[in-house]
């Protein structure tokens, strides 16, 4: 099943509650939080504060994004925050077998995310452990990069890798509704798409013609 994930960090913080609203009438399926720290990427976002506020504004599940270091000091904070799907870099920890089991314990639904450079052989001992992979196609820290085009191969080996194991491959960075095909027909199926949305003049329906690509 196709999903968009739209990124709040392409919304106005200013008037969030009313972004919220406008995505779930899109169509979205998940709101993507992303959490920078200024270490691990060169940027600063929010923390689980932001997360527990947005919860109070919408139904659906939110899709937390941790670009940050030592991920695994965090998680409990940011599962009691809202966060329903929690999603941490494999080259943020070293102990991220451990991690994974962590956010399971918590009730949240664990994933893992490869930035744009590192190879999907990475995951090879972990696909048993998660629900989604996501596949960085930017350099992870600002919204609004292109589309790095090698991520399609990197789709296609990751969705090899998997099998008949239940996982979502998530994208994140330069996705819009001219490479969606593309990418769907890789083998991904969950779409964080941020100015594409959120700068567009009917968003619905870039929403809507994504989820019939077959």
């Amino acid at each position: 099943m196709i999903k968009i994930a739209p990124s709040i960090l392409s919304a106005d913080f200013a008037t969030m509650g009313e972004d919220i609203k406008r995505l779930e009438s899109w169509g979205a399926d998940y709101v993507h939080c992303d959490v920078m720290d200024g270490v691990y990427v060169p940027n600063i976002t929010f923390g689980p504060k932001m997360i527990s506020d947005i919860k109070r504004f919408t139904t659906l599940p939110l899709d937390v994004h941790l670009m940050i270091t030592e991920p695994e000091r965090y998680i409990s904070n940011f599962r009691d925050a809202g966060a329903d799907i929690i999603t941490v870099h494999q080259e943020s920890t070293i102990h991220l077998h451990r991690v994974l089991h962590q956010i399971r314990d918590t009730g949240a639904s664990p994933g893992v995310v490869l930035n744009p450079a590192t190879p999907v052989c990475m995951l090879e001992n972990v696909l048993d452990d998660v629900d989604m992979v996501l596949l960085m196609s930017v350099n992870p820290g600002f919204g609004g990069q292109k589309f790095i085009q090698a991520t399609i191969g990197k789709i296609k080996k990751l969705r090899e890798m998997a099998g008949d194991r239940n996982i979502d491959i998530e994208v994140d960075g330069g996705v819009n509704g001219d490479n969606a095909k593309t990418l769907i027909e890789a083998g991904a199926n969950v779409f964080v798409m941020g100015n594409a949305l959120f700068g567009a003049d009917d968003p619905a329906s870039i929403v809507s013609s994504v989820k019939c690509i077959r």
